[in-house]
């Protein structure tokens, strides 16, 4: 047997493993890491988080991904070098963090790299040009080679979570679906009696359901909408900053309902569950497409930033609302870069009277380090799960995701 596969089998026969959960999302903002400490599988699955921090971007790494994010057409020479560049420093990320929390590389077990989304491109998004990819399924594309993390950390490492989703009929998003349904449903702080919603807001926001009894099959799962892609692209274009901190530009507006009816006026927001979607649609130029329609390009930039935190929380507000009886109670739980703008968090606690709010770091995942924790927990069912069924429903396919990277 290969002595690579040994250690691997080795690792998977472990009570508990170490791994390092990356994540990094449409924000551009850096790169999540976060060491976890993992025992059980499925919904026994038990997570520690050991050590978290987000290894910033420089603005010209965002610059260089912007070239080729979300766009038709690209430099396919920029977008073949980016590939193994960001692996590679990715990779220097992690050994940087390593360092910095006196770790070494040879006490982890695996390292689970989403890489980074460039394209999202699910079928509903080319309903308007269905003779152009008649029988292509629905893609997604992340880039940054895992070989690239593996050879770089000395780790196993799996990434490329997406594209067995893919491959059984799903959208490749959201994955959240798995890691919320394996630490969530079962947590100890489980109150009886209560549906939790988890909605996490990053660039796309998206929710997963998971009822009160724990059944797998009934877990659900589904974007709404932009969450801050918007908001960020206009806080980049009106402030030259990543985003409105605290909503600060977005507080001192008002809401222009003309802006907000077109906004919404997208097939998007009536398809049924589970949908995806990503900033291919949901750009500048859709706002601007929007701003036209409804004459309102002479808006301010505090109105517009109003408007904008105001359409993120209707969208996922209505989103949520098609999930919940009148009958049941929920508690909704939040996470991502929007959990810390007071004005979306603002809409969306009127709009949801019949929800309780809290935080994820309530249920002892802090919200800023979940996405990198439920990668990490698919690196571990990878390895030491893959039994649990989420029946036979569109979206949730039962699968195993990751694709291993030797590091030799």
């Amino acid at each position: 047997m290969n002595h690579q596969i040994q250690h691997l089998y080795t690792i998977a026969g472990k009570p508990e493993r170490r791994i390092i959960g990356l994540m990094s999302g449409t924000s551009l903002d850096g790169l999540d890491v976060a060491l976890c400490r993992i025992s059980g599988s499925g919904p026994d699955t038990q997570v520690v988080i050991e050590q978290f921090d987000t290894v910033s971007y420089s603005d010209d790494l965002k610059d260089q991904i912007r070239v080729v994010f979300a766009k038709t057409q690209v430099d396919f020479e920029h977008l073949c070098l980016l590939n193994p560049y960001i692996g590679r420093l990715h990779g220097q990320m992690v050994n940087v963090c390593l360092h910095r929390w006196g770790v070494n590389p040879t006490d982890v077990d695996l390292v689970a790299s989403h890489g980074q989304t460039v394209f999202h491109a699910p079928k509903t998004s080319r309903t308007d040009r269905p003779a152009t990819y008649p029988d292509y399924p629905n893609a997604t594309l992340q880039i940054g080679d895992g070989d690239q993390v593996a050879a770089e950390t000395g780790i196993i490492t799996l990434s490329d979570f997406r594209q067995k989703h893919v491959a059984h009929g799903g959208e490749g998003a959201p994955l959240a679906v798995y890691g919320d349904y394996f630490v969530f449903s079962s947590s100890p702080t489980l109150r009886a009696g209560e549906n939790r919603i988890l909605l996490n807001m990053g660039g796309i926001a998206n929710f997963t359901y998971l009822p009160a009894n724990a059944d797998a099959g009934a877990v659900f799962t589904t974007d709404t909408g932009p969450g801050n892609t918007l908001m960020d692209a206009y806080a980049r274009k009106l402030l030259a900053k990543p985003f409105d901190a605290d909503g600060q530009l977005a507080a001192q507006g008002q809401v222009n309902q003309n802006l907000l009816t077109v906004l919404k006026q997208n097939p998007f927001f009536d398809a049924p569950f589970p949908k995806t979607t990503g900033p291919e649609l949901f750009s500048v130029a859709y706002v601007e497409q929007a701003q036209q329609a409804s004459q309102t390009t002479a808006i301010s930039p505090a109105g517009l930033m109003a408007t904008l935190a105001r359409f993120s929380a209707e969208t996922i507000a209505e989103g949520v609302q098609r999930v919940l009886k009148h009958d049941q109670t929920y508690a909704l739980y939040v996470s991502g870069g929007g959990a810390h703008n007071p004005v979306l968090t603002g809409h969306l606690r009127n709009l949801l009277p019949d929800c309780t709010f809290s935080q994820t770091d309530e249920l002892g995942i802090a919200g800023d380090a979940k996405e990198a924790v439920l990668f990490a927990v698919l690196a571990n069912e990878a390895v030491a799960g893959g039994k649990t069924s989420f029946g036979n429903r569109q979206g949730v396919p039962s699968v195993t995701m990751g694709k291993v990277s030797f590091p030799k």
